[in-house]
């Protein structure tokens, strides 16, 4: 018995370890900084608990085994409590420590979420250690230390395995949480009751361990009431309520609709990990300027457009459209949910368009060369994946095209600090020489979208485009955008650097620029909307 707690408390440390990544994307992003937090003060976590249930066990004044038993029936207790309070907490909190640093914010909401509980379920290795030197008449070798460590560490893969496959696409990720706070309180109670282990203050642990459960459970049912997350939220000029949410291993995505007006119009949001990726209006007709460019650049270079692949699927607008005008179009999406997201909510239909569950990475590898245009708008967090922006991406990008096709970027930019974007461009250009750049004149915007077209081969004159069903408020700025390409070279590539697979020499600007990037999402944001 005793073996199988720790294999369940063990699940339980990287179970939460997991899930903290989780709640932690949308306040402060997927950044080099943030994983640097999580990693270290899980770390530094677990040696403070390997530390204290070593002392614990064996301070000066020796414990008997019914004291080491009550320590150790204890412990899984009071992570759960600790995980209950840090879940009544992180909803208030998280907000501003984002807003205040999220370098720093990410360390104190890392141990807001971690220390304590990993401290309490960590300490349960060696005070276990100590119960079994006890049981020894004589002791030999390592005394069980390699088989207790063993059994925890199994118990960790185990918890990554259920966390990633079972509880993060089904269930939120503060449901979730307060899931592993109610398994550990149970722990509790498993160890109160168990005769063969020798115990002291069962009553307190049973107290415990009750407190654990019934608090994860009242916190867990009373969610959606304490954290408002499910709106309705005033956010970007409307009110908008929760039409559904969907998660998976890539984040988590919430379907926002706006209030009806009185002709009964409204707005869909594809709202993924606090980032806006798409809006529709109540006619299913977008209102995000980034699509009506990109499928404006396709047309004007290739009018004749047959072959279309897009790497990213989102809510399937840009697709949808170019095979309704007679392409042949492929979409590479390696998030299955985006495929049922963009299918029950933004009218996309998969029998049009060829979709394939895939990295885009692996995919442009094995490329045959058939297409008149690629579209990329490959987005996670804050930016694109460092692997889907260096030279030998971009290299197998190219082995997509025909020999006179083009490439069509969806990127952003920061216009007060180009040093990130500089790397992209040199990077891009190193494969694809030809490239010119279309940006929105947006008056005052310090982020804004930047969209790419690049050949091998020298680009063809741009053709007249006519779109239908652009909104009013996008024309102007479309057809003026699209009236002045501003070649790729000079100033743009000043201070650039190639990324390669094997170095990133850029990844310290492109953290920091993804950085800067969230921290204006917050300011906009409301923080029920962060929640998941």
């Amino acid at each position: 018995m005793p073996f199988a707690l720790i294999f369940i408390s063990g699940g339980a440390i990287l179970a939460l370890e997991l899930l903290a990544s989780r709640i932690m994307t949308p306040y402060f992003g997927v950044s080099l900084y943030i994983w640097t937090g999580i990693l270290s003060i899980t770390l530094v976590s677990l040696a403070l608990g390997y530390w204290w249930g070593g002392r614990l066990a064996g301070g000066s004044q020796t414990p008997s085994d019914r004291k080491i038993g009550f320590l150790f029936g204890i412990m899984p207790a009071l992570a759960g409590i600790a995980i209950v309070i840090a879940c009544l907490a992180y909803p208030l909190l998280f907000h501003p420590l984002a807003r205040w640093s999220l370098s720093g914010g990410a360390f104190v909401a890392c141990l807001i979420l971690l220390l304590l509980p990993l401290v309490a379920t960590s300490a349960m290795n060696p005070l276990l250690v100590a119960l079994l030197l006890r049981r020894q008449a004589t002791h030999k070798g390592d005394a069980g230390a390699g088989l207790v460590f063993f059994v925890s560490t199994l118990g960790s893969v185990a918890g990554v395995l259920i966390t990633a496959f079972l509880l993060i696409p089904n269930i939120s990720n503060y449901t979730g949480t307060l899931l592993v706070a109610g398994i550990l309180g149970i722990l509790s109670l498993v160890a109160a009751a168990s005769p063969k282990l020798p115990m002291s203050g069962r009553g307190s642990v049973t107290a415990c361990a009750v407190a654990a459960i019934l608090g994860a459970a009242l916190l867990a049912w009373q969610a959606d009431r304490y954290t408002g997350r499910q709106g309705p939220v005033a956010f970007s000029g409307a009110q908008w309520q929760i039409e559904g949410t969907h998660s998976s291993l890539f984040g988590t995505v919430k379907i926002l609709r706006s209030s009806a007006d009185a002709e009964g119009r409204f707005l869909r949001m594809y709202f993924h990990d606090g980032l806006i990726q798409n809006t529709v209006d109540s006619n299913q007709q977008s209102v995000s300027f980034y699509t009506w460019a990109l499928e404006a650049l396709a047309r004007a270079y290739r009018p004749q457009l047959q072959d279309v692949l897009m790497l990213g699927l989102g809510a399937g607008i840009v697709p949808a459209r170019l095979a309704g005008g007679g392409a042949r179009v492929e979409v590479v999406e390696i998030d299955p949910s985006s495929v049922e997201v963009a299918r029950r909510y933004f009218d996309f239909d998969p029998r049009r368009v060829t979709t394939h569950e895939a990295d885009a990475r692996t995919f442009v590898a094995a490329c045959d060369g058939r297409h008149d245009v690629v579209l990329v708008d490959l987005f996670h967090g804050d930016g694109t994946p460092d692997y889907l922006i260096t030279r030998e991406f971009f290299r197998d990008l190219k082995r997509c095209l025909k020999p006179d096709g083009v490439a069509v970027f969806n990127t952003f930019a920061n216009l007060k600090d180009p040093r990130a974007y500089a790397h992209l461009l040199a990077t891009l250009t190193s494969e694809l020489p030809h490239a010119v750049l279309y940006r929105p004149d947006w008056p005052g915007a310090r982020y804004t979208n930047s969209f790419l077209v690049a050949a091998p081969a020298p680009l063809p004159a741009t053709q007249r485009v006519t779109l239908g069903g652009v909104p009013e408020r996008h024309a102007g700025t479309l057809w003026d955008m699209l009236a002045k390409p501003r070649m790729v070279e000079g100033e743009l590539l000043a201070g650039g650097k190639i990324i390669r697979d094997a170095w990133n020499a850029a990844a310290l600007d492109m953290a920091a620029n993804q950085a800067a990037f969230r921290q204006s999402v917050l300011e906009t944001a409301p923080p029920a909307l962060l929640m998941n």
